[in-house]
């Protein structure tokens, strides 16, 4: 990547509260910009101060919705320094989207330096406040002005950051989750396994359905049978069943979220039997909730990081997990991750990068 130009605004803002951040509703002084020209490749990075964007109204990021976009954070430890948690797996994850999309791919490498870049030159935006973070929307638009239907010829690369709040200002609550049977969230040869914008406004209905029959979060069960459970909304999801922790496989309909990989692996290193290649039949779950095998349900996603799951909904069955109490085993994820990603813990599998 070339040289990234930083041009540093004149007026800054004033920072927000940081005991009322809340998510994605203050933005930082400056943002990341990179473009591509068939042709000639990704060029031009710089910092500039944050402003609207200028788009043709013909650029088919509009009507064709060729673009994506990828989550995560920047953390504030205790001593003043600032960690971003396993950058490169978001940006190998984004290579893998703009494959499907077919946008040109950028270096994992040139992913990460422009976050740094970012970071560090709004460094005073990460907030202080316990368990608050600066987060980070790095995404791909399309800007070619045409109304052919075909991959465009120019793109932008950009990143936005927005300090954020506590996500569990008020305690780690279960909450309650609608298993949908209606609508499907991802077919096989689809985009299930990337972060499209497509796939989240697909989604909205089963979640606004799940909102009016008063629960937090959709369940989606597979596209093909509706018999096999996936994802939960904006997570991926473990059931720990009669000590055998699973989740549904990343064969195409699932996302391969960071935090999924990363309690895959703190499980694995901790002696469970972690299934994540089998799918898991919505039977089975089932039936473990009602003898009592089903131990713990969690969620888990860059915002929450870990979510208790304490009641699943099927039609007319109610189930209530771990007497809708948070697990052991769930609070020791949410501990040891977060603890990684403030610096509360040694980061002994070398997952954090620190931003000068």
């Amino acid at each position: 990547m070339e040289e990234i130009k930083i041009i540093k605004t004149g007026s800054p803002k004033a920072k927000p509260d940081e005991g009322a951040l809340g998510f994605g509703a203050y933005y930082t002084d400056h943002m990341f910009i990179m473009d591509y020209t068939e042709g000639r490749g990704w060029h031009s990075p710089r910092i500039e101060p944050y402003r609207a964007l200028t788009l043709d109204p013909a650029a088919l990021v509009f009507h064709y919705a060729q673009e994506c976009f990828e989550g995560m954070k920047a953390y504030r430890t205790a001593d003043g320094r600032v960690l971003l948690f396993r950058p490169e797996k978001n940006a190998e994850r984004m290579q893998r989207t703009h494959r499907r999309l077919c946008i040109p791919e950028i270096p994992a490498e040139d992913f990460v330096a422009a976050v740094k870049a970012l970071v560090s030159v709004d460094k005073d935006w990460v907030p202080h406040e316990p368990d608050t973070s600066l987060y980070l929307r790095p995404f791909t638009i399309a800007t070619e002005a045409v109304l052919g239907v075909k991959p465009s010829a120019t793109y932008q690369f950009i990143i936005i950051a927005s300090p954020s709040g506590a996500y569990y200002a008020e305690g780690m609550n279960p909450v309650k989750i609608y298993v949908e049977n209606e609508y499907v969230r991802a077919t096989p040869g689809g985009t299930g396994y990337i972060k499209c914008g497509g796939n989240y406004a697909a989604s909205l209905i089963g979640q606004m359905k799940a909102h009016e029959l008063g629960y937090s979060q959709v369940l989606w069960l597979d596209g093909v049978e509706r018999r096999y459970v996936e994802e939960v909304g904006s997570m991926n999801c473990f059931f720990k069943i009669g000590g055998v922790v699973r989740t549904a496989p990343c064969t195409g309909t699932v996302l391969p979220g960071i935090t999924r990989m990363s309690c895959i692996e703190l499980l694995q290193k901790w002696g469970y039997t972690v299934d994540c290649e089998n799918r898991l039949p919505l039977a089975d779950v089932l039936a473990a909730g009602r003898d009592g095998t089903l131990e713990e349900v969690f969620g888990t996603g860059t915002a929450a990081v870990i979510s208790p799951v304490g009641e699943l909904r099927y039609e007319n069955e109610v189930l209530t997990v771990n007497g809708f109490q948070t697990g052991p085993l769930t609070q020791r994820l949410y501990d040891t991750i977060t603890g990684i990603q403030w610096g509360r813990l040694p980061d002994e599998l070398g997952w954090t990068v620190e931003v000068k």
